[in-house]
């Protein structure tokens, strides 16, 4: 009898614990005499025909491409102006300066995030600028900043495991697929 009291004690207790919580504000849909709550859902994105283990796999590869995609899509947007400026300016020196004062200019900038990428994030990081510039890390270093420069990041890179060389091929390559995948879905907003 004592049990009985104390677990009907404990469950008015409760009862009345959470019947005493904030209400949850939601906007409403109104449908004539009708008063229906809007609530808008997180994102899901199905993983069709994968094991539990390769939906972790995309899982963190979704997470990768939408930390990184910024990125590579700044770097084109910087590329193409950058390209802009050589071509008005004739002067080889005078090109040499302004691609040295556009580095030390990103560094600045960007220098604190790059270097907080994991070994992944840097990895496609290099895929997507392949595919949103049309050109492999190495050539465009080669094009902006020498050969022997573009030599010298390509030893360390290689020291590393990574190659500036790779490119970006959706249609050869299963990463490569995932990752089109992920960034088709957030440019159409999906995600």
């Amino acid at each position: 009898m004592k049990r009985v009291i104390i677990i009907a004690v404990a469950f008015s207790i409760f009862g009345v614990k959470m019947l005493a919580q904030n209400p949850i504000l939601v906007p409403v849909y109104i449908d004539g005499t009708d008063t229906l709550p809007y609530i808008t859902l997180p994102t899901y994105i199905h993983i069709e025909g994968r094991n539990k283990k390769d939906a972790v796999k995309f899982t963190r590869l979704l997470y990768n491409v939408r930390k990184v995609y910024p990125y590579a899509r700044l770097s084109a947007v910087k590329l193409k102006e950058y390209d802009d400026m050589l071509s008005q300016i004739a002067n080889v020196n005078e090109q040499k300066r302004l691609m040295k004062e556009a580095e030390q200019q990103l560094r600045k900038q960007f220098q604190k995030d790059i270097e907080n990428l994991t070994f992944s994030q840097g990895i496609i990081l290099l895929k997507l600028v392949d595919r949103e510039t049309g050109k492999t890390t190495y050539k465009i270093v080669d094009e902006l900043r020498g050969s022997l420069r573009a030599f010298f990041y390509q030893g360390i890179a290689r020291l590393f495991g990574m190659n500036l060389k790779n490119k970006y091929d959706p249609n050869h390559d299963s990463t490569d697929k995932d990752i089109e995948k992920i960034v088709r879905m957030i440019e159409r907003g999906e995600i």
